[in-house]
C-alpha cells in the first residue's frame, strides 16, 4: 500500500501536471508516418521475401525459438497489418489498439532473424510500446474528431518526460560507448569514410585526417551534450542544428534506413511543448488546465510514477550488461545487443565447418554459404553466439540424415576495425555440444591483434563484414 504524504502528493501533482499536448500529438503522426514508410520499403524492396521467406533457416533469440515465420503468405499479410497501424498511429484512429497492434507486430518481425538486428529496430520497439500507454490522441486524430469527449490540448507532463528519456538514453549511452581506444584512433570510421569518397562534393574530404577527426570527437561530444543542451533554453538552437546536420550526415554517408528521421523528429519533443502552435503548425490556443479532481488518486498516480520508474532502470541497467563479460565487448559480442553501441566496429570474418561422425570418423566440410543467405553469412560469421546456434543447426541436419551422433567444429578468423584476422573461437571446440546461454563463453578466445597505427592499410578482406 503507498502511503499518501505531502512529498508524494507534491511529485504526483509535478507529474500529473498540465503541459501542452501540442508536441506530443505531432511526434505522433511522425512516428506513425516514418513507421509506414518503413513498412513500404520492406514491400517495394522486396525485403519481406529475401529476409522472412526465402531463407531455410533463421537466428532465433536466445528463449525465442518458438518465433517463426508466418506460412504462406501470411508475411506479406502481416506487413500490411503493421502499415495499417503506423498509419492509425499517425491518423490517431483506434490510437491504443493502433499503437498495440503495431508494438506486437514489429516485435514479432524484430524476433524472426537476429542477423536482422539493428539498434534503431530496437528503439522502435521501446518507442511503440511507450505510445501504448500515453495520451497522445487528444488533438490532431480521428479518435477526438469521432468522439469530442477525447479533446484536449493538454498531457500530463510524466508522458513527456518519459519519451525525452527514452529518445536520450540512445544518445548518453551511444556517446558512452565511444569513449574507447578504437574510436579516437579513427576507426572504423575512417575506413568507412575512405570508402565513400567518390561521392560529389563531399566525397574528397571524407580522407582528409582533420575531417575524420571532426566526426570522432563531433560524434561522441553530440551524443553526450544534446540532450542537456537541447533541454537548455539558450543552447537549444545550435543543438538542435547540430543534431539536424548529424543526422542528415548519416542519412548520407550511412545505409541506416528510418532512423535519421525518426531522430530528427524525436529531437524536437526537447523543445517547449507548444512549439508547433509558435510555428504555427497548430491554431494558437491556451492548453486547457486540468481540473485536479480529474486527476488520479495520489496512490494510483504513484504507481503510475513507480512503474515508468522501473521501466527507465531496466533501460538503464541493460546497457550495462556487458562489462559483467570478460574481454571486447566488440570482439565478443556478448553482451553487445540492446547497448545501443552504434557504428563502433567493422568487423570481417570466414569461416568453414567441420563435421565429424565419431562413429565411423567419417568428416565433412561445411561452407555456410550453401545454407545461409549472402546477408545472413556475413553477419554469423562474426558473431560467436550466431556461430554456435548455426553449429546446432547443421549438428540437427546430420543427425537428421541418420548420424546418430557428431561433432561440429569451426575455423572462424575475423578481423576488428582493421586489425590482422586471428581465430575468433576455439578450433578444437566441440560447439554442437555447447549449449546456448547468457553466460560468458569460454570458446571465444580473446583479441590478442593490436590495432594497427595506420588502420586504412586495412588487413585482407574476408568473407563478409558486420557494420554497426
Amino acid at each position: 500500500m503507498i502511503t499518501e504524504g505531502p512529498r508524494l502528493r507534491d511529485l504526483t501533482a509535478r507529474a500529473f501536471a498540465p503541459v501542452d499536448a501540442a508536441s506530443l500529438d505531432c511526434f505522433r503522426l511522425a512516428f506513425g508516418a516514418v513507421m509506414a514508410w518503413e513498412v513500404v520499403r520492406y514491400f517495394s524492396n522486396g525485403w519481406i521475401a529475401s529476409y522472412f521467406i526465402e531463407p531455410q533457416f533463421h537466428f532465433t533469440y536466445f528463449g525465442f525459438g518458438w518465433v517463426r515465420p508466418w506460412p504462406g503468405p501470411g508475411m506479406y499479410l502481416h506487413f500490411a497489418v503493421l502499415g495499417l497501424a503506423a498509419l492509425g498511429i499517425m491518423a490517431g484512429l483506434l490510437y491504443r489498439l493502433s499503437a498495440l497492434v503495431f508494438f506486437l507486430g514489429f516485435s514479432y518481425v524484430f524476433l524472426l532473424d537476429e542477423a536482422r538486428y539493428l539498434n534503431h529496430f530496437y528503439l522502435i520497439i521501446l518507442l511503440s510500446f511507450t505510445l501504448i500507454f500515453l495520451p497522445l490522441n487528444g488533438a490532431l486524430s480521428l479518435d477526438a474528431r469521432r468522439r469530442p469527449a477525447l479533446r484536449s490540448d493538454s498531457a500530463p507532463a510524466w508522458a513527456l518526460w518519459l519519451l525525452r528519456a527514452q529518445v536520450g538514453i540512445p544518445y548518453l549511452y551511444g556517446g558512452l560507448a565511444k569513449v574507447n581506444r578504437d574510436w579516437f584512433q579513427g576507426e572504423p570510421l575512417r575506413t568507412w569514410l575512405a570508402a565513400r569518397a567518390n561521392l560529389p562534393v563531399l566525397g574528397p574530404m571524407l580522407t582528409e585526417d582533420w575531417v575524420v577527426s571532426l566526426f570522432v570527437y563531433g560524434g561522441v561530444l553530440l551524443d553526450l551534450l544534446i540532450v542537456p543542451l537541447l533541454l537548455w533554453r539558450r543552447s537549444r538552437p545550435w543543438a538542435f542544428a547540430a543534431g539536424l546536420l548529424f543526422h542528415g550526415l548519416n542519412a548520407i554517408l550511412f545505409d541506416i534506413g528510418v532512423f535519421p528521421w525518426l531522430m530528427m523528429a524525436a529531437t524536437t519533443l526537447f523543445f517547449p511543448p507548444c512549439w508547433p502552435r509558435q510555428v504555427r503548425l497548430l491554431p494558437a490556443r491556451r492548453p486547457q488546465s486540468l481540473d485536479p479532481s480529474a486527476r488520479p488518486p495520489v496512490g494510483r498516480a504513484a504507481a503510475v510514477l513507480a512503474a515508468a520508474s522501473a521501466y527507465l532502470l531496466v533501460q538503464a541497467l541493460v546497457p550495462l550488461r556487458h562489462y559483467a563479460y570478460p574481454g571486447d565487448v566488440s570482439w565478443t559480442e556478448e553482451g553487445h545487443r540492446f547497448s545501443w553501441h552504434m557504428k563502433l566496429r567493422d568487423k570481417e570474418a570466414q569461416g568453414q565447418f567441420l563435421i565429424t561422425d565419431p562413429e565411423d570418423g567419417r568428416t565433412w566440410t561445411v561452407r555456410p554459404s550453401a545454407y545461409l543467405t549472402v546477408w545472413q553469412y556475413p553477419k554469423m560469421a562474426a558473431q560467436p553466439d550466431m556461430i554456435l546456434q548455426f553449429a546446432h543447426y547443421l549438428a540437427g541436419r546430420f543427425r537428421a540424415a541418420g548420424h546418430s551422433r557428431v561433432e561440429v567444429r569451426a575455423r572462424v578468423t575475423a578481423s576488428l576495425n582493421g586489425r590482422r584476422p586471428q581465430l575468433l573461437i576455439d578450433p578444437t571446440m566441440d560447439l554442437a555440444a555447447e549449449p546456448r546461454s547468457l553466460r560468458p563463453a569460454p570458446w571465444i578466445l580473446p583479441l590478442r591483434e593490436p590495432l594497427s597505427e595506420r588502420a586504412t592499410a586495412r588487413a585482407p578482406r574476408l568473407g563478409g563484414s558486420v557494420e554497426e
